[in-house]
């Protein structure tokens, strides 16, 4: 499983699958291939929910970004 996280509070947002993380991976730009994090925002959520994410994380996507224009968050392979 992967956790994500809220890269400012280190907040828990919930566990993804590997399909879930490939999906953030192919979509999202990465500075580097060891980046980890990525900005999201609502245009990111309304790219990735054309058909390619799970409802499961689209909607920890949508309880981060909450009322915010934007969030960085992070994964971490347990």
């Amino acid at each position: 499983m992967i956790d994500l996280y809220n890269k400012a509070t280190n907040e828990p947002l919930g566990s993804v699958t590997e399909a879930d993380l490939k999906v953030l991976v192919d979509a999202l730009e990465e500075e580097s291939s060891e980046d980890q994090d990525y900005y999201i925002d609502a245009a990111t959520i309304d790219v990735i929910g054309d058909g390619r994410a799970s409802d499961h994380l689209l909607k920890l996507l949508r309880a981060a970004l909450g009322e915010s224009e934007g969030v960085d968050i992070r994964w971490n392979r347990r």
